[in-house]
């Protein structure tokens, strides 16, 4: 029996252990916000936090997040208000918002361990989430603005 705890709340998993946490989260616990992209952890867009570190949930079986905390979009904020959410309106980032969940979960993960990063730490940490729509730009200013509260 696997034991997780999913945007505050206790989860008990008894089938393969090697199910990788995306298909844990979508078909089991039904939050879909975190989408598939690739499988490969190339793309970003299945990035979800475990124990508050950006994680591609693709990859990542059951087995290897035994006893963690794991918080999904739905999870970040329960009215879309975390700061990084509150940005990404204001900087109108997304376009076809496929990769949005992905984006915002791993621009949370690098706030929480560098509340005020460079442009450069921002690119470079932004740089393995994969946008589609080229929208890159406008989320580097989004996650300014977040790390600055303005």
């Amino acid at each position: 029996m696997i034991e997780v705890t999913v945007n505050g709340q206790k989860h008990s998993w008894d089938g393969d252990p090697a199910l990788p946490l995306l298909w844990y989260l979508r078909d089991e616990a039904g939050l879909t916000g975190t989408k598939f992209g690739c499988g490969a952890a190339l793309c970003g867009a299945c990035t979800v936090h475990v124990d508050g570190e950006a994680a591609r949930s693709c990859i990542t079986a059951m087995s290897a997040v035994a006893g963690t905390k794991i918080t999904t979009i739905e999870g970040l904020d329960p009215h879309g208000n975390h700061p990084v959410q509150k940005a990404w309106r204001e900087a109108n980032v997304p376009q076809c918002g496929y990769c949005q969940a992905g984006q915002i979960m791993q621009a949370s993960a690098l706030l929480q361990q560098n509340p005020h990063p460079s442009r450069e730490e921002i690119r470079d940490t932004m740089a393995g989430n994969i946008c589609r729509c080229g929208c890159y730009q406008r989320i580097e200013t989004a996650v300014h603005l977040a790390s600055t509260g303005t």
